[in-house]
């Protein structure tokens, strides 16, 4: 079967070893965790996950179907890329005579990045997007000696219309939060 990116949501109150629960899923069946990020959302007391993975169709069904199963999560559900609208966010931080000496900002205007801290010694660099564009960044920043560099995991919302209340509601009466 052939791979793919997919990107799973689930939603569930803040519960102590969630967590660990979910990513056993994942290791038990030998999946690679490309990124993780966990936040609170629009209705008070419910976090989401947002979990990338490459694998098959049918792989992806049966983990997004097991983490469903867990008494914490009230819905899970799996993506395409099309089905979504994501971003990560990547910090750069370079030497200040380098973004001096090489003028940063025609770089930072062709990149769409911006500088969100400048410093005796240093300056960081923000910029927004995919994966792809993360990366190419930080190619053309090498020759700027970059001191450090972080990714955050890739955040997304689904295409569709819905308000989480409304998603969260169509589950069955018994096993949605009372509030």
């Amino acid at each position: 079967m052939e791979k793919e990116l997919y990107t799973i949501t689930a939603f569930s109150e803040n519960h102590i070893g969630l967590l660990n629960r979910i990513t056993i899923i994942f290791t038990r069946r030998h999946l690679n965790i490309e990124s993780l990020t966990v936040s609170s959302t629009e209705m008070k007391g419910i976090h989401r996950f947002t979990i990338v993975v490459e694998a098959s169709l049918d792989l992806i069904e049966r983990v997004t179907n097991q983490i469903e199963k867990l008494p914490e999560v009230l819905r899970a559900a799996w993506y395409v890329n099309d089905d979504i609208v994501y971003r990560e966010i990547a910090l750069y931080k370079i030497p200040i005579n380098y973004a001096i000496d090489r003028n940063i900002e025609q770089v930072l205007r062709e990149y769409n990045a911006r500088l969100v801290d400048i410093q005796n010694d240093f300056v960081i660099i923000e910029k927004t997007g995919h994966v792809e564009d993360t990366e190419k960044l930080y190619d053309v920043l090498k020759p700027y000696k970059i001191l450090q560099f972080v990714r955050s995991g890739r955040i997304s919302i689904s295409k569709h219309k819905k308000e989480l209340a409304t998603y969260l509601s169509e589950l069955p009466i018994n096993e949605y939060i009372k509030e």
